[in-house]
């Protein structure tokens, strides 16, 4: 059944779906994604969006649609979407939104780093993105997750998990629970009023980065679901949190979490080449959304945990849990290199007062 559906699907965007092989790709937490290979070689990627989490698909497609045509540069790869026979981007079915991509050929992902060239690469890309979309009207954008790195939005949605999750998973959590009390009071003062609001990738780990399998030059980024207004520095923490640790997001072992001060610097120098449009209160920003990024994660995860893991796809029951603790982890060592941080941004990026 599954087979007869995706090849409908994949006719109704203009393609022969019997001379189509796919195959899932699982690495993703949250829509369900297939690669799709014809005959002569050409691969696509099919992708449903879940609209259990996305409640305003066609909004964020709307998002994807507009800004789009400005991601296209001689150093950006340009995403592309296959039409389909109603010409448009996306097919709304009962059972959600489907939309396929052209598959950039020799491309690949990482999940982590130890190389400094993938780091700074990862750091051009980045800049790049936002260089390109600096003058582009955000008021357009749509907030397709409201309040989506809002801390008192998520604040509030821990404490109503908190107040309604059963007494054992509190138990269980308590350490998680106890850490992330810590934090709320440490970030809560964070000024955000004095930064620009840019349009903003939102979701900025490593493995959304798309590089050259050749070169290992960045290509673009991608899965552009969170496009939305947002600051600079959620895409700057969000990225350091997987450039400069060498563990994945759900490592048990803390000991293996790290913070690599080389490829942090090597991120910098890449951001450098692209950085020209930051204002000096958004260069004063990044240490601190370096730690901010991770914790606001590890929270998500966390709620996520005490309601009964209904946003993140999980694969055993607590490994929201064990997400939380390790971005958590993350989160204070980084907290423990913010001079370094700070100190390392001022030296790198040029301040224009």
């Amino acid at each position: 059944m599954i087979t007869d559906a995706i090849q409908k699907i994949l006719i109704e965007f203009n393609l022969n779906g019997n001379s189509l092989k796919w195959s899932p790709l699982t690495s993703g937490l949250i829509n369900d994604t297939y690669l799709v290979t014809k005959d002569d070689g050409q691969q696509y990627i099919l992708q449903k969006v879940n609209t259990l989490i996305f409640k305003n698909a066609e909004i964020l497609m709307d998002n994807i649609s507009y800004t789009l045509p400005f991601l296209n540069a001689d150093d950006y790869a340009q995403i592309n979407f296959l039409q389909t026979k109603n010409g448009k981007h996306s097919l709304k079915k009962n059972d959600g939104l489907w939309r396929m991509m052209i598959y950039i050929p020799n491309s690949t992902t990482y999940n982590t780093t130890t190389d400094n060239n993938i780091a700074f690469e990862a750091g051009r890309i980045v800049g790049r993105f936002h260089s390109l979309l600096k003058d582009v009207d955000h008021s357009i954008v749509k907030d397709t997750l409201p309040k989506f790195h809002n801390l008192n939005h998520r604040k509030q949605e821990f404490n109503e998990a908190l107040a309604n999750t059963d007494v054992q998973k509190k138990q269980i959590a308590e350490n998680a629970i106890n850490k992330a009390h810590l934090f709320l009071t440490e970030l809560e003062d964070l000024n955000i009023n004095n930064l620009p609001v840019r349009i903003c990738h939102n979701d900025t780990k490593l493995n959304n980065i798309l590089f050259s399998k050749s070169t290992k030059k960045a290509l673009c980024l991608i899965d552009l679901d969170t496009i939305m207004k947002g600051y600079f520095f959620y895409d700057f923490g969000d990225a350091i949190r997987t450039v400069v640790n060498n563990a994945p997001e759900d490592e048990q072992n803390h000991e293996l979490i790290n913070f690599d001060e080389s490829l942090f610097k090597a991120f910098v120098d890449g951001l450098a080449a692209n950085s020209q449009f930051l204002t000096a209160a958004e260069k004063d920003s990044l240490h601190l959304g370096a730690v901010f990024m991770p914790f606001i994660h590890g929270l998500r995860a966390l709620t996520d945990y005490l309601n009964n893991n209904k946003y993140y796809k999980v694969t055993y029951e607590n490994q929201n849990l064990d997400r939380c603790l390790s971005l958590f982890d993350f989160a204070e060592k980084a907290f423990t290199k913010k001079d370094f941080m700070a100190a390392c941004i001022k030296k790198q990026l040029i301040y224009s007062e």
